[in-house]
């Protein structure tokens, strides 16, 4: 999937950098993509990360940037999804707001979790083995700490900051997040105090909530229906069956992916490889069985089998009868009709 990605790019993004000395035409032109990409902001992941890496190389000071990017990038510059997080009622709504209309823009997943007097917020990739940018790692952690700052007006302080990378500056880091910084730890992770997700915000906006909301749940409902991995896998599997057994790594390999990632996507969408395959051959079979012209052999070979005998058993386990008998009773209640 990582090939047919397209990341949009946030709106305010180049006039943030500009703002920090860094020109869009610059980070473009080292990045080696075409300046089309400043007007369209749409990337794929490849290049979204070629941006965050080619402006923390022109920053030079990667500690700073994580730090002055929170300053430069104003609430009216926010686009919808964020909107409806920084208009939330409370910390714990704004958060898990963004979690959820994250999924619109990828390639960032975040996963909160809270236990006993913490929360937890970690940042994962989707569609990619690649792990991001520092700076675009460090930002995403110290923007979710930001939104509650301005949500709330009040200078709230995380208990535990984790970086897979390492860090030049760690003091400064420190003093922006207010508690310990732990690098070369196993995942990035934001450790916040439950407490804290209590707090009401200042800036709660419910009329404009009621404006965004929908909208957004419906945009975010329609792209996971359009872009559904299990959807896509199947459709795969259905164009490569014929006689021979399809592997995930094949069908990963043509989706751009790594054999776990899409594992773990598919996972994710509460199915396996296994089940997508056993559906998609269970699909073809009724399929190819309601046209009269195909024999059992034809269709067997069609779905993926190399032998009749195994084709009987699969489909009796899936119709509790056989092929042949299916077919009678299918073309019988079509005659009816």
């Amino acid at each position: 999937m990582t090939a047919h990605t397209r990341i949009k790019i946030p709106d305010g993004f180049w006039a943030g950098l500009y703002q920090l000395g860094v020109t869009a035409q610059d980070v473009v032109r080292k990045s080696k993509l075409p300046l089309t990409v400043i007007t369209e902001s749409v990337v794929t992941t490849e290049q979204y990360f070629a941006i965050w890496q080619t402006y923390s190389d022109l920053i030079g000071d990667m500690e700073a940037a994580i730090i002055k990017l929170q300053t430069v990038f104003k609430t009216s510059h926010y686009p919808p999804s964020v909107l409806a997080a920084y208009h939330a009622r409370d910390y714990r709504d704004a958060l898990n707001r963004m979690a959820r209309y994250k999924e619109m823009c990828p390639p960032e997943n975040i996963r909160i979790v809270e236990e006993g007097g913490s929360c937890t917020i970690e940042v994962e990739w989707s569609d990619t083995d690649q792990p991001g940018p520092p700076l675009l790692v460090g930002t995403t952690l110290a923007f979710l700490l930001e939104l509650g700052r301005r949500g709330t007006g009040l200078p709230l302080k995380a208990s535990l900051v984790e970086f897979k990378h390492t860090m030049n500056q760690v003091q400064e880091m420190e003093d922006y997040f207010g508690c310990p910084i732990q690098i070369g730890a196993k995942c990035n992770r934001l450790t916040l105090h439950r407490e804290d997700l209590d707090r009401p915000f200042v800036s709660y906006n419910a009329e404009l909530l009621d404006i965004l909301t929908p909208v957004l749940d419906q945009t975010l409902d329609e792209q996971k229906r359009r872009h559904s991995i299990t959807e896509i896998v199947k459709w795969i599997l259905k164009r490569s069956l014929t006689g021979d057994l399809v592997e995930i790594q094949n069908v990963a390999s043509e989706l751009g992916m790594s054999e776990r990632t899409l594992q773990r996507r598919l996972n994710d969408e509460q199915t396996s490889f296994k089940q997508l395959l056993k559906d998609a051959r269970h699909e073809l079979a009724r399929d190819y069985l309601s046209n009269p012209y195909l024999d059992i052999k034809e269709v067997a070979f069609l779905v993926g089998y190399k032998d009749q005998s195994s084709f009987y058993r699969a489909f009796r386990g899936w119709e509790g009868i056989t092929p042949l008998n299916w077919r009678a009773e299918y073309v019988n209640i079509n005659s009816k009709n």
